[in-house]
């Protein structure tokens, strides 16, 4: 099940579980559109791998399996794309 992060890697931007500015890799790696794509061109600076909207969890399935609070900030790990 994902973890639905609270906010971005990069610049710790809030990302509630029905954002549709989340980005994820297949590591559940977090960040926002903006720095997806101006920062990281949709690379994932952690693993390599590509950078994808996340899904929405349902509002019902919220309660029963909430999202996670535990925030990651890289702000070092988040270099600018040449």
């Amino acid at each position: 099940m994902l973890q639905m992060r609270p906010g971005c890697e990069c610049c710790d931007r809030d990302l509630p579980p029905d954002s549709s500015d989340a980005r994820i890799c297949t590591f559940e790696c977090t960040f926002c559109s903006e720095c997806s794509d101006r920062r990281l061109a949709g690379t994932c600076p952690n693993c390599g791998g590509e950078l994808l909207p996340r899904p929405k969890r349902p509002a019902d399935k919220l309660a029963k399996y909430p999202a996670s609070t535990t925030r990651v900030h890289k702000p070092d790990g988040c270099r600018a794309s040449s």
